[in-house]
C-alpha cells in the first residue's frame, strides 16, 4: 500500500469529520426546533450560521478532493472503532478511529464553527 501525503489526509479527514459535525449540527438545529425553548429564534439563527459555515468550508474540501482526486470511503462501523479508506491518485490508505476520538474531533469543529458564528454575529452588530 502507498500512502497518502500529509497534506491530502489533512484535507481528507477535515472533509470526513467536517461531514460529521454537519450532521450532529442538523440534528441540534432540529432539537431546538422541537425543543421546550421559550425563545428558539437566537439558538436557531446560530446554529443554522454555524452549518451555513461548516457547508461553504466542506463545498471548498469537496473542490480541493476533486482536484486532487481524493476520496474517503466508510469500511466499517462498530461500537468501539470506525474505519476508513483515504484514496489519492492510486494510492491509498487505511485508518481505524476509536469513536470517542472521532466524537471529540467533531465537537472540535462545531466549537470552530461556534465561534466563527458569534464573531460573525459579533461583527454584524457592531458594524
Amino acid at each position: 500500500m502507498r500512502f497518502i501525503t500529509e497534506e491530502e489526509y489533512a484535507i481528507a479527514s477535515r472533509f470526513l469529520f467536517l461531514s460529521m459535525a454537519i450532521v450532529v449540527i442538523r440534528q441540534d438545529i432540529r432539537h431546538v426546533g422541537e425543543g421546550a425553548f421559550k425563545i428558539k429564534t437566537p439558538y436557531l439563527e446560530l446554529f443554522k450560521k454555524m452549518e451555513s459555515l461548516a457547508l461553504e468550508e466542506r463545498r471548498g474540501l469537496r473542490i480541493k478532493m476533486k482536484k486532487q482526486n481524493i476520496e474517503v470511503i466508510t469500511l466499517n462501523k462498530n461500537d468501539s472503532f470506525s474505519s476508513f479508506l483515504y484514496l489519492c491518485q492510486g494510492r491509498e490508505e487505511k485508518r481505524n478511529y476509536f469513536n470517542p476520538s472521532i466524537r471529540k474531533k467533531v465537537e472540535l469543529i462545531i466549537e470552530e464553527h461556534l465561534i466563527l458564528a458569534l464573531e460573525e454575529h459579533a461583527n454584524h452588530v457592531h458594524s
